[in-house]
């Protein structure tokens, strides 16, 4: 029926990279496949989340083979003046997919710090702690339920107001 989710979830996966490293750091997650979703509210149906529970993991450049992990709500976006201000910088960018995948192992849109090819810093909005969220697993259609705070901690992520509403009009 148009307009419903296109699918329900498959059978849990254990052996994608990002759930050995997680496994590894000894977090608690649920990775299941998805079908792919027309939109994000599509998304969080299918997973029985709110859209900002589907937190995106996002590769920032901050200079010559130095990136960072920024991990927001699926609603949300970078404000980058904010991010600029907590990283002492004066520019940011964002690498085109092929370096994306280059310097984390991932394709763009299933990018995850969990067993990323490097253990780049990692950047949480302060909009996500306290609550489970489904994240991206490494491969398309991979999503990982895990709680927030358990993230944080293993990934010694900082938390910082990172983020803004995307129509808020405010960066």
């Amino acid at each position: 029926m148009p307009g419903e989710p296109s699918g329900t979830p498959d059978e849990p996966t254990e052996d994608a990279r990002a759930v050995r490293a997680l496994r590894a750091l000894g977090v608690a997650h649920d990775a299941r496949r998805y079908p792919p979703a027309r939109s994000l509210a599509e998304a969080a149906e299918m997973r029985g989340l709110r859209p900002a529970d589907i937190v995106k993991t996002m590769v920032v450049r901050r200079g010559p083979d130095d990136y960072l992990f920024v991990l927001l709500g699926g609603d949300r976006e970078i404000s980058w003046p904010k991010l600029r201000s907590l990283l002492g910088v004066n520019r940011l960018s964002m690498p085109d997919a092929a370096t994306a995948l280059e310097v984390t192992g991932y394709p763009r849109g299933a990018i995850t710090p969990f067993g990323a090819s490097r253990p780049w810093p990692v950047y949480v909005d302060a909009d996500v702690p306290g609550r489970r969220i489904s994240m991206g697993g490494g491969e398309l259609g991979l999503a990982i339920a895990v709680e927030a705070d358990a993230v944080i901690a293993a990934l010694g992520a900082t938390v910082a107001d990172l983020a803004t509403a995307p129509d808020s009009g405010i960066r």
